[in-house]
Formats: C-alpha cells, structure tokens, sequence
C-alpha cells in the first residue's frame, strides 16, 4: 500500500495570452473546472496503474456525496480525510499563457486542519502539498517517505526544509523548485541531491534526471501533443512510484514516470487521462522498447537499497 499525503482540491484551470504586469490585467479566454489537489493527483494516478493506495488529506462539507468523491471511490482508492464540516475542500486557481508557463493561487480553505492534526505514523508514504509541519511529523514516523515540495515550497523555512530532508529517502522536484530549494539551504544542485538517498529532478520538456550514489541518468521526455502542462509533474510521481512500488530500478521508475506524464498533458486536467498500467507499458514499449519483468518481492528488495 502507497500512501499519499497532502491537499485533496478544486482545480479552476485558466489561459490567459500573457500574464499581466504588475497592477495590470488580462483576459482570461478560457477556464474550467476539474478534480485537483497535487495529493489526490498522485492518488488517482496510483491507483488507475493498479496499485493500491491511500489518500491521507483534508476536505470540507462540500467533498461527501460530491461528484469528486464518487470519482475516487470508482478508482478504488482508499480515503482517509481530516473533515472540516464548516469548511470547503481547498480550492486551486491556474493560469496558463499562451508559452506554457503557469501561475497558481492556492487557497487552502479545509486543508488548515493538518497544522493541528496528529501525523500518522506509515509503511511507505509520498508527502505531497501540504502543511510543512504536518509533513515534516509524517517522515519523521515513517518507515519508508518521498517527499515533493510542490507549490507549497514557499511556505517551508530553512529548519523545515532541512529537517524533511534528513527523514526522506526520495526527494522529487521540478527545477524551479530545485533552484529554490538551492538558494534557501545554500546548497549546489548536486549538494541538494547527495542532501538524499535517491533524487528525481524533473525538467519539463528537458526530461528528467536522477541521482542515486554515484548513479546519475538522464531520461528525455515524450514528444505529444500537449494540451495543458498542468498535472504533469503528479502523473510523473504517480507512475514513478507506482513503479518503485513493484521493485522497478530507479531508471525504469523515472521512464515509467515519464510515459505516465506524457498521458496527462494531452488532455486539460490533472485527472482526465491518467492511464491504466496496460496503456502505460504499450506506450513504455513505444519509446523505450521492452517493459523490464519484475519477480515478486522485488518492490520490498528495492525500498532496502534506497
């Protein structure tokens, strides 16, 4: 069982043609509503590639008997929600340009209650967006942890950052938030990854690397048509630990990771073409040729060596 920590939320997905300088304005020429939350992205895609999973995450009176919590319910993942009645289900503001880049406006709403929740103690769990504090208790009691900043990185400070990075065993993060996680600890880019056992630094269109020891590769990403970038990075972490579970090395995790994001951004939405396990391997066979077997037990092995 994979848990996963972090917000559950309402993702409004905008595209502007350009962001506005400051004081300024734009046009937004399109938004739409979708299922969000970096935690429950991560979630869905586990359990679409048929693993089984845990999402650990706060929600409002709004979520029970919603559209969004039936959705979870048919992927068969597991909840296991902080409720705040008197409250709504955090809520995800994105703006795309007409370049690919993005802003986002978090606002937090149900998810406050994870500063003043008790952190639970778990087997193997990824800490996704959420309360620093909350996730820092996580990896502390937890056996085996992943830990991805996400966009809540600006709200860690110095002694947080440093102490989540001393209990993980796998970090994930873009570049931007590589760079930022650079200049807060004062670390080279090669610093940060020795900081753990295993790092995965994804790079958009770049691909994404890996350092593992001495160990570090490459794995370019996928040529698709790309729709909208939003979600990518959580169908990557999906598939990466996903495969990580099953006892893939970390070079088959990243390029499973990869053909995983390559399906989530044909679409708008971070949830709206997460693949099946079978969909993945037809595309991993596609790109990277075939799927490497995995004995049983293999994921157990793996875990030891990270």
């Amino acid at each position: 069982m994979i848990y996963v920590v972090g917000h559950t939320a309402i993702d409004h997905i905008c595209r502007v043609p350009a962001f506005p300088p400051r004081n300024g304005s734009a046009t937004i020429t399109e938004r739409k509503v979708y299922f969000g939350g970096g935690a429950a992205n991560i979630a869905a895609g586990i359990a679409r590639l048929g693993e089984p999973c845990t999402l650990v995450s706060a929600i409002g009176g709004d979520f029970p008997g919603s559209e969004y919590d039936r959705w979870q319910k048919s992927l068969g993942l597991n909840q296991r929600f902080f409720e705040v009645p008197d409250a709504h289900t955090a809520t995800a503001f994105m703006f795309t340009d007409e370049d690919g880049d993005q802003i986002t406006f978090f606002e937090w709403g149900a998810s406050r209650i994870f500063s003043d929740s008790e952190a639970p103690a778990l087997p193997f769990v990824h800490m996704a967006t959420a309360d620093p504090d909350f996730n820092t208790r996580v990896a502390e009691k937890a056996a085996f942890s992943t830990f991805d900043p996400g966009q809540d990185l600006h709200r860690y400070s110095r002694t947080q950052l440093d102490a989540i990075l001393s209990h993980i065993n796998i970090l994930f993060a873009n570049q931007h938030e590589v760079e930022s996680m650079c200049r807060t600890l004062g670390l080279s880019r090669e610093g940060l990854a020795a900081r753990v056992p295993l790092a995965v630094f994804t790079m958009g269109a770049g691909g994404s690397e890996y350092f593992h020891g001495e160990e570090c590769s490459h794995i370019p990403a996928i040529r698709v048509r790309m729709a909208d970038p939003t979600g990518a990075g959580d169908a990557y972490r999906a598939g990466f630990l996903a495969a990580f579970r099953r006892g893939y090395s970390p070079r088959d995790c990243c390029r499973i990771g990869t053909v995983t994001a390559s399906f989530a951004v044909e679409v708008t939405g971070c949830q709206n073409n997460l693949p099946s396990w079978e969909e993945m391997e037809t595309r991993f066979r596609q790109v990277f040729g075939d799927v490497p077997v995995i004995e049983p037990g293999a994921g157990e092995a793996q875990r030891s060596r990270v």
